[in-house]
């Protein structure tokens, strides 16, 4: 798998997230949305994007603030 089609899966799933922390003001789907969308320019390796946005798709279900 390319780490641009990872990144676009990220960044897809972090806009859901995002939409959603901000319509339930909820503050952990809205980090975790803002990041899932910026993480993919600062990383390259396909192995860091995988495990970064698997860390970060489960955050909202392991932390709730």
């Amino acid at each position: 798998m390319n780490s641009l089609i990872v990144g676009v899966i990220a960044g897809a799933i972090g806009v859901g997230y995002f939409i959603y922390g901000k319509r339930q003001a909820r503050l952990t789907p809205l980090l975790a949305g803002v990041l899932l969308c910026t993480y993919p320019y600062f990383t390259d390796s396909l192995l860091w994007l995988s495990v970064i946005g698997l860390a970060l798709v489960a955050a909202p279900f392991l932390i709730d603030f």
